[in-house]
């Protein structure tokens, strides 16, 4: 069929599109020829533009470039703006509630095209042009061409990662971002852009950079400070490193030797502390209660706003719910003000929306308050979360907010334990990560208590005739819980409540766990015996089929501190385990992976290495010949089997923070050895078993590498080291010595490794870095 004259076949048109398509990339690509769209004709732009199915974009951003010269006039920029933001804005939308899945080209066409002909790159012109100039009276732009100009740039940021990437690598770009943010009017636009841009940053943002960082900090009100935070998380923790190879201690020591200096994050820690005030506003922020946090419910009436400073699909359906009720109610109801206040969504959504409101501002808090916690800084965050009374206030919000119970079955979507896009699961395990951190080999943990259980612990300590631990006697009792219970007991009584598949029990143990780490003290331990923490945690571990792993290891690992040592705890141990079937089940969840529960296993060997030194006491001797599990350790094949399993499931390659505990239970096993001149026939035992299973030298090579490792990686730690004495009850000299003791390259030492190699099989020469 013969086509019009002066007309294309189809084919033609949709060649010559790819064709500037295809010219605007390799311009972009080379930076030769045509690198944006703004370079075509307005009118071979207006004559592919249908075919294209461009929306006119091109066009607009023609014209867009056209008028924005120094002089121009702004109220046109911006109408231009406004115009094309209505193709992008849906774009967004859609991208947002559909839980942000790859962005591809064809999902996104106006974003794409917007972005491929030049309109970020221009926005971004716009938006700094004032900054380039000394010229005098250059128009102003108005707040709300800044806020729609920073809305399409973090649309097309959400939808299209090149664009973040592209952004993110402009420093004098994120730097004068910055800088708005001193605005209260397009402060929240800011901030959500700065949020996603700083997300796929390559290199962490310096704080220090920041233009008048604190003054700009000290000018936020405290609900733009939370959003805030949302920024700093990411600039004060260490990126994830994605690739397991590089979390191992191995790594990690090498990257420490090639990198001597404070990281960034470590320094961004620095410039927040020296920010005057900033640590009690974070305080005042987390541990103020819903109906305090003024001008909450403002937000609401900006869902244009809400959508793109949450990413989460909870808060933006209940927001979008709330507007479609209002508007129906409107057209089908009086305009009697009375009336529409005594409405039912009036006065019930909004009260959820500012709970929910609230809670997602005191997450990203408790992230900061949390990362700062665990930093080098860590002895001066302490001194001031307790001086501003954090503890306490926590402790006050406890049942009507961090564990509040749910009063209607019409809960919000979402705000139950297995929805994973609950802002309530990340505020209660923000929550538990910082009591996790902030009583961690701390003697602050005590302000976790009320009055009377610091009196519960006194009494327990004078009735056991043991000295009062020093923290506890220091404890300052101004800023310790008030009310009728303390955090701790807060904490203990949700724990043995929740189900079995929740997943907080593995936060909640670690919590408390934290509790009793460090020095082992008999009085806390008795606080926690008491309250049925024992029973409930042998419940969970044989009774209750739970199957997470990572919940199984943090129960282990509670277990571990606190039995050890306490000849209560097994006491109670046998008489919940009173048959032989429980124990049994006990032992088959212990062996099941002895990467979990090693921590138990070398609690139970020290423990029972102490018991045997007490036998003048007959109710430790007693103990001793009743207990099953006392029992089981106290045979030798039993303690050599477990050593032969902890040696060969870990080598130098493979060692994590996670999996390290492995070999410092394998020495506290010889360690014992050695103090009972049994050192010998452990390694002995090692020797016969390599054989036997038929690859002599594999396990004692390996064992030694593992201890030429140990020595690199602990000798330079002093609080790795201070760990490993406070957990064992075992001078770190000690440790140190049983290690050189070990590696003696003397062959005719009975306690060397090297002695029962035979020589065919050693490999000792060679540096373990180079495996």
């Amino acid at each position: 069929m013969a086509t019009t004259e002066g007309s294309e076949p189809p084919r033609t048109r949709r060649n010559s599109n790819k064709n500037i398509l295809t010219r605007i990339r390799h311009g972009q690509s080379t930076g030769r020829a045509i690198s944006r769209g703004t370079e075509i004709s307005e009118a071979l732009l207006q004559e592919r533009d249908q075919q294209a199915q461009w929306h006119g974009i091109p066009v607009l951003l023609q014209r867009l470039y056209d008028s924005s010269h120094l002089n121009s006039d702004l109220s046109q920029i911006h109408s231009i703006i406004k115009e094309v933001s209505s193709f992008l804005s849906m774009e967004a939308m859609s991208f947002v509630t559909e839980d942000r899945r790859t962005a591809q080209e064809s999902t996104y066409p106006n974003i794409y095209t917007f972005d491929l002909f030049g309109g970020v790159d221009l926005l971004v012109e716009i938006l700094m042009r004032p900054t380039l100039t000394t010229q005098m009276n250059v128009p102003k732009m108005s707040d709300d061409l800044v806020k729609d100009c920073l809305s399409v740039l973090y649309n097309c940021c959400i939808c299209m990662e090149g664009v973040t990437k592209s952004l993110a690598s402009r420093d004098d770009f994120v730097m004068y971002l910055f800088t708005l943010m001193s605005n209260k009017k397009t402060f929240l636009q800011t901030a959500t852009l700065i949020e996603d841009i700083l997300g796929v940053s390559k290199e962490m943002i310096q704080l220090e950079d920041i233009p008048n960082l604190p003054s700009l900090v000290q000018s936020f009100n405290q609900q733009q400070l939370a959003n805030f935070c949302r920024i700093l998380s990411v600039t004060i923790s260490e990126p994830d490193m994605g690739n397991d190879d590089k979390h191992t201690l191995l790594a990690k020591n090498a990257q420490q030797r090639a990198n001597p200096c404070p990281s960034h994050s470590e320094v961004n820690q620095v410039a927040l502390l020296n920010i005057p005030g900033f640590i009690e506003r974070l305080c005042k922020l987390a541990t103020r209660k819903v109906s305090e946090a003024s001008g909450a419910s403002s937000l609401l009436l900006e869902l244009q706003d809400w959508y793109t400073w949450l990413d989460n699909a909870l808060v933006l359906d209940a927001l979008m719910q709330m507007a479609t009720e209002d508007a129906e109610q409107s057209s089908t109801e009086s305009s009697d003000e009375s009336s529409l206040a005594t409405s039912p969504l009036r006065h019930r959504l909004p009260q959820s929306m500012n709970i929910v409101h609230e809670i997602m501002y005191k997450v990203e808090v408790l992230y900061v308050l949390c990362a700062l916690l665990i930093g080098h800084q860590r002895n001066q965050v302490h001194k001031m979360l307790a001086e501003f009374k954090l503890i306490p206030g926590l402790n006050n919000l406890f049942d009507k907010l961090i564990w509040r119970k749910q009063t209607s079955s019409n809960v919000l979507h979402g705000q139950n334990q297995n929805c994973g896009c609950s802002p309530e699961i990340a505020f209660k395990i923000q929550f538990l990560r910082l009591l996790q951190s902030f009583s961690d080999h701390h003697e602050n943990k005590y302000l976790l208590l009320n009055a009377q259980e610091l009196n519960e612990l006194s009494a327990i300590s004078l009735k056991a005739s043991i000295p009062e631990v020093d923290a506890l006697v220091n404890t300052d009792r101004n800023l310790i819980c008030d009310g009728k219970k303390g955090l701790l007991t807060r904490l203990l009584s949700v724990m043995k409540k929740e189900p079995v598949e929740s997943s907080f029990r593995f936060w909640q143990a670690r919590a408390v766990e934290s509790f009793l780490r460090g020095a082992t003290s008999y009085a806390d331990q008795m606080f926690l015996l008491k309250r049925g923490l024992l029973e409930h945690i042998l419940f969970s571990i044989i009774d209750s089929g739970c199957k997470s792993r990572d919940v199984l290891q943090s129960y282990f690992d509670l277990l571990g501190e606190l039995m050890k040592f306490n000849i209560d705890a097994f006491k109670r141990f046998n008489k919940y385990v009173n048959t032989e079937e429980k124990f049994q089940t006990f032992m088959t969840q212990i062996n099941s992976s002895l990467v979990d529960s090693n921590m138990l296993v070398r609690c139970i060997i020290l423990s029972l290495d102490r018991f045997e030194s007490q036998i003048e006491d007959v109710s430790v001797v007693e103990v001793l010949s009743e207990c099953s599990l006392l029992s089981y350790m106290a045979r030798v094949e039993n303690r050599l089997t477990f050593l032969f399993r902890l040696v060969n499931i870990i080598n130098v390659q493979t060692l994590t923070q996670e999996n390290v505990s492995c070999l410092n239970t394998s020495l506290v096993v010889l360690m014992l050895a050695r103090r009972r001149d049994k050192l010998p026939y452990c390694l002995n035992a090692l020797r016969e078993k390599e054989y036997a299973e038929k690859y002599p030298g594999c396990l004692l090579n390996n064992f030694h590498n593992l201890l030429r490792f140990w020595q690199r990686h602990y000798l330079n730690k002093d609080k790795d080291s201070t760990c490993l004495e406070n957990s064992s009850c075992i001078s770190f000299t000690y440790w140190k010595e049983t290690v050189s003791v070990l590696l003696d390259s003397d062959p005719t030492s009975l306690c060397a490794i090297a002695s029962y190699i035979d020589e065919a099989y050693m490999d000792l020469g060679r540096d373990f870095l180079e495996v």
